[in-house]
């Protein structure tokens, strides 16, 4: 049996009453993809406010420059697919670039490690999308895509981890504060 079909199989098999429906799927994946990206580039910014004139300001603009082109495509496929932005725009907006800040003002290192713990999340985050989404059609432009940003994402938290993110006094703790804000954001974000 094919890797395909097995994997089919075992996404119809997992399938629950309550599940969303393919299109549903779709919204979800679009409407939270949109809200972290966005969210992404927020903590950037946050960090880039603190951090502006440091020897860590080019690494974050550069993955800020790499966040804003995916926010870019998501800012595209959403109108493009017809699904509404999460009603919680506002929020990340707000909590995106606080979270960047603070951890920013804390130094350096703790910057990397909030870059560490949001992109260990989002890249579980994606791969669970990409395993959901065909290869074919629009499902597998938005698939390619998705697999795209991970990369991206895991180069990130190799960035992090790179300039010293478990150097943080209190790195365990803060970043598995961050990591159950940011799973608590792409829920949230899926629904709302």
């Amino acid at each position: 049996m094919s890797n395909k079909v097995e994997a089919k199989q075992a996404t119809k098999r997992r399938a629950l009453p309550g599940d969303p429906d393919r299109r549903e799927r779709l919204e979800r994946i679009l409407r939270v993809d949109l809200a972290g990206e966005y969210g992404a580039r927020r903590i950037y910014e946050g960090q880039l406010a603190v951090l502006g004139r440091s020897k860590a300001a080019p690494t974050i603009r550069e993955m800020w420059e790499q966040e804003a082109k995916h926010l870019e495509y998501f800012e595209k496929a959403v109108p493009k697919h017809r699904v509404r932005p999460t009603a919680l725009q506002p929020a990340w907006h707000v909590a995106g670039f606080a979270l960047g800040a603070v951890t920013a003002l804390m130094g350096e290192k703790a910057a990397m490690a909030c870059t560490v713990a949001v992109e260990e999340v989002i890249d579980e985050h994606y791969a669970s999308q990409a395993e959901q989404l065909s290869d074919e059609g629009e499902e597998g432009e938005l698939k390619r895509a998705i697999q795209e940003f991970r990369e991206d994402e895991i180069e990130h938290r190799n960035t992090g981890l790179a300039h010293g993110a478990e150097e943080t006094v209190a790195y365990e703790g803060l970043t598995t504060v961050i990591k159950a804000g940011s799973r608590l954001a792409i829920w949230l974000s899926e629904r709302y």
